[in-house]
């Protein structure tokens, strides 16, 4: 891949980068020169100097090449920190970055944000956070998806053997609402102090809705764990709910902490396994002598829960992993300033 100044004009841009493979099938913003220094300069990397290295592809993902597509997509220069830190958690092993992104499983990298940087990007964490409207929600998940087309080769129908795809390939990044949540966030679930901004990502399918517009704690909950049971995306692997505000305020009058609603959904979900036998999903060879109840989470913690969504409406979704937790489990990063960046390098 070069930047398009090459080229006679903006369309011709757009069209020759269609021609060579580069795109995700919608139009482009073609690169200069110019913008790829302003992105490298937001990222407090030099051009040439390697974000990750994906051994499975034996790929080296230099950022130039994420300044690049993150140009592509859309981004402007002060989201290089969150899309550096996104590539980060992808490229390490628990996240299984090759395998997710090629299976037929169609997986897609689920990403939440949390911290001051979600204002300052402007990340929408209200209503329509899984839909279009707000930039730098779709530009950030836009340019991971062009990185791994372009920069990992994970092309559809080539390296990408999605058997149907999922629509969180164009994007599927979010900011948590903390303000609005009765429980810890989670990067402070997770040990992060306040004021330093997170990444968060597991491969996933897309979002199951969970509608319950009029019950209370345990009703919403009983609902969410049903759509967890669900018989088509059971397999043991972490999965996260995405509570609206109006759902977790009320869940969160009767469950004061994230374990309790964790434990409540583990044990009030899992499908028979007689059923899972009946129905093909699983073969006695391959299972031998297991609980009579299969549980979708190994254990509680393989629950994760934040809050976003609109402030009014009794919907909330369950997004699972795109398979077994032994094929990938959620990463979660730091993300960097550039001065920050830059300070690393020099340790």
């Amino acid at each position: 891949m070069e930047p398009a100044a090459w080229t006679e004009d903006f369309h011709s841009a757009v069209e020759e980068y269609h021609r060579r493979g580069w795109t995700d099938g919608l139009p482009i913003v073609p690169p200069t020169e110019e913008r790829i220094a302003k992105f490298l300069v937001a990222a407090g990397m030099a051009e040439n100097e390697t974000l990750f290295y994906l051994a499975e592809r034996r790929r080296n993902v230099p950022a130039g090449k994420i300044a690049l597509n993150a140009i592509m997509a859309g981004c402007l220069p002060n989201y290089m920190p969150v899309l550096l830190a996104s590539l980060e958690a992808m490229a390490d092993p628990d996240y299984n970055l090759h395998s997710s992104a090629a299976s037929t499983g169609g997986a897609a990298p689920l990403m939440v944000v949390n911290g001051p940087v979600r204002g300052e990007i402007n990340l929408n964490m209200a209503g329509n956070i899984f839909g279009p409207g707000h930039r730098a929600n779709s530009a950030i998940g836009r340019a991971i998806r062009l990185v791994l087309i372009n920069c990992i080769g994970a092309v559809p129908q080539l390296l990408d053997r999605s058997t149907q795809g999922n629509p969180g390939k164009f994007g599927l990044t979010f900011a948590e609402n903390e303000e609005a949540s009765p429980w810890e966030s989670l990067s402070a679930e997770k040990g992060f102090k306040p004021g330093r901004s997170t990444v968060t990502l597991l491969a996933t399918e897309g979002p199951h809705n969970i509608q319950n517009h009029y019950g209370r704690a345990n009703g919403i909950l009983d609902t969410a764990a049903h759509t967890m049971s669900s018989l088509g995306s059971m397999s043991a692997g972490q999965s996260f709910f995405v509570f609206s505000p109006e759902h977790a305020t009320l869940i969160g009058k009767e469950f004061p902490n994230k374990r309790a609603v964790k434990e409540y959904l583990f044990e009030r979900s899992g499908v028979p396994e007689i059923l899972l036998r009946e129905t093909g999903k699983i073969t006695t060879a391959a299972w031998g002598n297991r609980p009579s109840r299969v549980p979708r989470a190994l254990d509680p913690e393989d629950i994760w829960i934040a809050v976003a969504g609109g402030e009014a409406g009794g919907h909330s979704s369950w997004i699972p992993s795109w398979s077994r937790r032994r094929n990938g489990v959620t990463v979660m990063r730091p993300v960097l300033s550039s001065e920050e960046r830059r300070a690393k390098k020099k340790e």
